[in-house]
């Protein structure tokens, strides 16, 4: 577990087709058992089962298994390896993703990896490379899979030449900032983004981005706003505004791809397009250290 993420739980409801409620209510998340309840009918994966899990304190994994109906709690992560056919790292925190990740990696465990991937060159390269050995390793924000921006991508043809992309949240750059990102290159199908710029105040982070298709994107990030995810798309003819708020619907369908990619043996999500938008979020953050230059990418 890592502070304000709750995917331990909600993912594994998710996969396991069911719950204890009145644990479920305390896991301290309360939009998890509500939306958990909505979509009763359709929870659960068929031939998958979350059957252990592991998180840094005995407290926490007792919670998740008593709520999520997991059957087995170990003490150290790496004895899943020999039991397990995957592994779900579900944190996100991305400095410690390289060093939980290696052990599962090293003994071939298929691998999905919360978002942010990485949050330094060094670390996302260190997964450029295990990929490129191989390794199966698949990454990314649910917000990819938003049935919203499937929805969007069917009225471009009444929007004209797209110009321009914008794209509001909640919170943080790092942590936030990967779901906007990912919410629009998976829109306009994973343009290369070729510069960064950053310009931000404390708790405001503004990020220009461009693309080498001529697309241009803004992403707002406000610590202090009200919680909302939107991405509004701006033609020669016509626009159209996204509000992303189908958590339980992005979070299934982005579960069943990573269960279909293990069933296939290989990642349906090509390493390239994580690496693009984890490079674009390096690239910003690298702009804000250096006082809002552009990053060339």
């Amino acid at each position: 577990m890592s502070p304000g993420n709750g995917h331990p739980y909600s993912w594994s409801a998710i996969i396991n087709g069911n719950y204890n409620e009145e644990a479920m209510a305390d896991c301290g998340y309360g939009s998890i058992p509500v939306y958990l309840d909505a979509n009763r009918d359709t929870l659960g994966i068929d031939g998958t089962e979350v059957t252990h899990v592991w998180t840094q304190n005995r407290e926490i994994s007792e919670s998740v298994a008593k709520a999520a109906l997991i059957g087995n709690i170990v003490d150290n992560a790496e004895e899943m390896i020999s039991q397990v056919d995957a592994v779900i790292l579900a944190r996100d925190d991305p400095e410690n993703h390289v060093i939980m990740a290696k052990p599962f990696l090293d003994a071939n465990v298929p691998l999905f990896i919360d978002k942010p991937l990485a949050i330094t060159t060094g670390d996302l390269e260190f997964f450029s490379r295990q990929n490129a050995a191989g390794k199966f390793i698949m990454s990314c924000s649910s917000m990819r899979y938003d049935p919203e921006i499937r929805s969007a991508k069917t009225e471009f043809g009444s929007l004209g030449k797209i110009e321009l992309a914008t794209a509001v949240g909640k919170k943080d750059w790092i942590k936030y900032g990967v779901h906007m990102l990912e919410g629009l290159f998976a829109l306009f199908d994973d343009p290369r983004a070729v510069a960064v710029k950053h310009i931000s105040k404390s708790k405001k982070d503004i990020v220009y981005v461009e693309f080498e298709t001529g697309l241009v994107a803004t992403v707002h990030l406000f610590y202090d706003i009200t919680p909302t995810f939107q991405i509004s798309i701006f033609g020669q003819t016509g626009w159209r505004l996204l509000e992303l708020k189908n958590s339980y619907a992005m979070f299934r369908d982005n579960l069943i791809e990573f269960i279909r990619s293990v069933r296939e043996g290989r990642s349906r999500l090509p390493f390239e397009k994580t690496e693009n938008i984890i490079r674009t979020l390096i690239g910003a953050k690298e702009s804000l250290e250096q006082g809002g230059r552009t990053i060339d990418l």
